[in-house]
């Protein structure tokens, strides 16, 4: 019994590095979904100003960049979003080796490389979304 409990007890100290993480990411899906709401709320004022008359080229232009933006900051939640899902896979990964003493290692391993992999994409989304917006801005 003694080594089921310092077993588990092992298990809970590994998993605080990922709740951090977890943390971490939740942030950043706030962030994420801030700026979407901010370019769907930029969308509504621009088809609003112009409901019922022929938009200019300049505002076709514009919901056209707005409609990119609001595609790769879904993407970037969508991928954040995916990588939370598995940082929570990887901490009850830990925990039922331990409890079933099996060693899932390398599923626990694999899980958290494709956790990295989903935040690099989200990481990547989000950059390139705030590139396109600060570039739009300085046109």
């Amino acid at each position: 019994m003694e080594t089921h409990i310092t077993d588990i007890a092992h298990v809970i100290q590994l998993s605080v590095a990922p709740v951090f993480l977890l943390t971490a990411i939740s942030t950043l899906i706030g962030a994420m979904n801030t700026r979407l709401g901010r370019i769907i709320d930029r969308r509504r004022v621009v088809t609003e100003t112009h409901a019922g008359k022929d938009m200019t080229p300049e505002d076709t232009e514009e919901l056209a960049l707005l409609a990119r933006r609001r595609h790769l900051i879904y993407l970037a939640i969508f991928f954040a979003v995916a990588a939370a899902l598995l940082v929570c896979f990887v901490v009850a990964g830990a925990f039922l080796g331990a409890l079933m003493a099996t060693d899932l290692t390398r599923l626990v391993a694999a899980l958290f490389i494709l956790a990295m992999g989903s935040m690099i994409a989200a990481l990547s989304l989000f950059l390139r979304e705030i590139y396109l917006a600060v570039s739009a801005a300085s046109r």
